[in-house]
């Protein structure tokens, strides 16, 4: 299925992007991605609103978000609805109001993250709560549908000498891995943030019983290949990637389950402007996210990232297998 409109935008040029959309609202209230300017209608692509009879599906700038905007955008071209993508834009920032504003009619969103960007105050942990949450907070021209449970959320993860050390094994708990190392000592890393928060170490020390005592913090990076070389090499015994992260399946490392759910929620789901969405396209979307669980997701995200597979055509193969493309 060839794209109709396919626009790639590295991290710098999605920073600049963000900038002249700030430099083009001026003194005005407009939002990010409005275009709003001197009055002349903006021939920047990004910023235009599609034709009435088009969803446009734009994505963050990670391969994960394209390629869940991928499976969402072709699941709806399956059943009739004329699509064009906007691809790898950039961050929240910039795509939040692209959205708003018109500019793209739907993206790929995480719950957790979003209501974070909504209400930074915000204390939901469960789906239902952060949902509901979500659609409080939302301007009245966005909807987000039904979550699916994929998830892509942070994790303790062991390296396999840790995880052999102890004596643990897939579907093991965090509870599990906090008993079984018992006073011994812990080598930690992960991103600065990870440290002080209570999604993070915060959490592993008040919630589960770690004592800041027993560990050695090595700040890395947030999930990136900083922390997935120190977990695959052991020179972490522990660490913060995401739920799915390739290095996973390829490196022998061992996620914990959050039995206590220190990490929240951060479940896959569609943010879509419904003042150019109907309901028989949001019915589409339910139904693929129905579909759509977290070890789905590592699989695709393994194919798209680690075997190099297009990610159009790893979500056109998907789609067909449960019964939802053509």
């Amino acid at each position: 299925m060839a794209r109709k409109v396919y626009l790639r935008f590295a991290a710098p040029t999605a920073t600049v992007l963000a900038l002249g959309l700030l430099a083009g609202c001026g003194s005005t209230s407009s939002p990010v991605g409005s275009g709003a300017s001197s009055g002349a209608p903006s021939s920047n692509p990004l910023v235009q609103k599609a034709a009435p009879d088009t969803v446009v599906v734009g994505s963050d700038n990670f391969a994960e978000s394209i390629l869940l905007a991928d499976i969402y955008g072709q699941a709806l071209a399956d059943k009739g609805t004329k699509v064009s993508y906007k691809l790898n834009i950039g961050s929240r920032e910039v795509t939040y109001g692209l959205i708003k504003s018109g500019g793209i009619t739907l993206k790929p969103e995480y719950n957790g993250a979003l209501l974070a960007y909504l209400d930074k105050s915000a204390t939901e942990s469960s789906t239902t709560e952060v949902d509901s949450a979500i659609s409080a907070a939302l301007p009245s021209n966005l909807e987000i549908l039904q979550s699916s449970t994929a998830q892509d959320n942070d994790t303790l993860t062991l390296s396999k000498q840790e995880a052999a050390g102890l004596g643990l094994t897939q579907g093991a708990t965090i509870s599990d891995f906090i008993a079984k190392l018992g006073t011994k000592k812990l080598v930690l890393g992960g991103s600065s943030e990870f440290q002080t928060r209570t999604q993070g170490l915060v959490g592993l020390e008040k919630t589960y019983g770690l004592k800041a005592s027993q560990v050695t913090y090595k700040t890395l990076d947030s999930g990136g290949p900083l922390t997935e070389k120190a977990l695959t090499a052991g020179d972490v015994g522990a660490g913060d990637l995401f739920t799915t992260d390739s290095t996973i399946s390829q490196g022998g490392l061992l996620t914990l389950t959050d039995d206590k759910g220190i990490f929240g929620v951060q479940d896959v789901l569609p943010l879509v402007n419904k003042s150019s969405f109907s309901q028989s396209q949001a019915d589409v979307l339910n139904a693929v996210d129905a579909k759509l669980d977290s070890a789905t997701l590592l699989k695709l995200d393994t194919e798209v990232q680690v075997q190099k597979e297009d990610p159009l055509t790893v979500a056109g193969q998907w789609l067909q297998s449960v019964g939802l493309g053509s």
